[in-house]
């Protein structure tokens, strides 16, 4: 049995049925029996459908979702709030995507060997999907993952995190209630970890989603099965540079939301911010003075602002990581102690050592690090210097330093007077590097869990 706790006090709320190895056996060969049986594969309209009442059904619920991410997760109810409705739009993306899904006319007559015939693509299912989640989103992540799936065709086996599993369970039950026969869409819920990697590795599983620490998920895809694709979601170290040209007055509240927003548990959440020497004094000013004022607390209460870490073993390793900094060097201007066995004051570092772990590794915590720079293309060789790469942001007014940094940063997306957290479920979302493999977003995760056959056809 796994006991399921709430994030901010480890009180129980639950304990569910863990999987053994046989009961993945027989997922996967019910997964593999539903998608070799072609002459029964869902039509598109019937997917489409599916999707249209699981949105619906999922709306429905949206205010238990909501709850159940904040005691299981820990995000602030206004954040589990947002995610709910996000996890609605998902399916329905997934729906709407269908509409356009299609393959293409392949030119032929271009050469007298290819004269007097007609090619055409057509989109089909990749097969079996083993999808890995991460706890940060037990939602939306899950809809990102299952959603596409389920609008391609491709059976999907789902293994959420182990501290937030009952959004997952909760929503797949729907998926079944929404009509899709259960073979099409299982939970996995493994009893040891060496059984998520039986998972990913089967030979029978022909693409994985995974979405957590890189070094896992590099391992991971040294070991798939010949042919086997992947989709990698890590983390980063977010830079974001602020210009002198930048508004102050506009910028502080997106710059904290970016740092703060589920207590930093996010692998775009701003952590390295460098700021220009002319304005630096006055930024940090006005900086420390709005995450002085964060509501630090119960995820549960409609106020709260910044929740707790998932567990406390992960309170402890950043706060150690603060110490780390300031041993090292760095000024501490806000937070820094410890609040309760999981929850932590929110953190403004200045000018860490560049060797301290905040320098250099995601701290995924509520600590962000502020440097000054003189040039603008130093801060940005020095957002550039890390092996992971990311969203990364540029604060200006000035319209050729906000394009010049766009142009130069290393990343997959630069937000301009935006933080480095905006998403939309609809926009690519990758990782270069170290970072990740793949491109997600609900469209693009589609097309990753699709390939293209061509046929041809000779006229007499």
């Amino acid at each position: 049995m796994l006991q399921v706790v709430q994030v901010y006090d480890r009180a129980p709320i639950t304990e569910i049925e863990t999987d053994d190895a046989a009961a993945l056996e027989r997922k996967l060969q019910a997964a593999q029996a539903v998608f070799k049986d072609r002459d029964n594969w869902l039509k598109p309209h019937q997917r489409m459908a599916i999707l249209r009442k699981l949105a619906g059904l999922l709306e429905a619920k949206r205010d238990h979702f909501a709850m159940q991410i904040a005691r299981e997760g820990g995000k602030p109810l206004p954040d589990a709030i947002v995610e709910a409705n996000r996890a609605v739009d998902g399916v329905n993306n997934a729906a709407d995507e269908l509409r356009n899904f299609a393959g293409r006319e392949i030119p032929m007559g271009l050469s007298a060997a290819a004269d007097g015939r007609w090619a055409f693509t057509t989109k089909e299912p990749i097969g079996i999907v083993a999808a890995i989640s991460a706890f940060n989103h037990p939602l939306n992540l899950i809809v990102h993952q299952v959603a596409p799936a389920i609008a391609t065709g491709c059976p999907v086996i789902v293994k959420p995190a182990g501290t937030t599993p009952l959004s997952c369970i909760d929503f797949v039950r729907l998926v079944h209630e929404a009509g899709l026969p259960e073979a099409w869409c299982q939970t996995f819920v493994p009893a040891e970890t060496a059984l998520a990697e039986k998972l990913a590795t089967d030979p029978r599983i022909a693409f994985l989603s995974f979405i957590g620490s890189a070094k896992v998920g590099w391992y991971l895809h040294s070991k798939l099965a010949p042919g086997a694709r992947s989709a990698l979601e890590h983390g980063g170290v977010a830079p974001a540079i602020v210009d002198r040209s930048a508004n102050l007055e506009a910028i502080i509240e997106p710059i904290v939301k970016g740092g703060y927003y589920h207590a930093g548990q996010v692998c775009v959440s701003t952590q390295r911010i460098y700021v220009h020497d002319s304005i630096v004094n006055d930024f940090t000013e006005r900086l420390v003075a709005r995450v002085k004022k964060l509501r630090t607390g119960d995820p549960t209460l409609g106020d709260t602002e910044v929740g707790p870490l998932i567990t406390p073993k992960e309170a402890d390793r950043v706060a150690d990581w603060i110490d780390e900094a300031v041993k090292g060097g760095a000024k501490l201007l806000a937070g820094g102690k410890r609040l309760s066995e999981t929850t932590l004051e929110p953190t403004v570092l200045v000018d860490p050592a560049p060797e301290a772990r905040i320098s250099r590794e995601e701290i995924f915590g509520p600590a962000v690090a502020i440097y000054r720079f003189r040039d603008l293309d130093d801060a940005i060789a020095r957002a550039n210097s890390l092996p992971v790469s990311f969203q990364s942001s540029i604060f200006a007014q000035d319209i050729d330093v906000a394009l010049r940094a766009a142009n130069r940063l290393d990343a997959s997306a630069v937000m301009i007077n935006d933080p480095t957290t905006f998403r939309t479920d609809w926009m690519p979302f990758a990782g270069r590097r170290v970072s990740g493999y793949g491109t997600g977003g609900i469209p693009f995760t589609m097309h990753d869990m699709t390939q293209e056959k061509m046929i041809l056809m000779k006229r007499r």
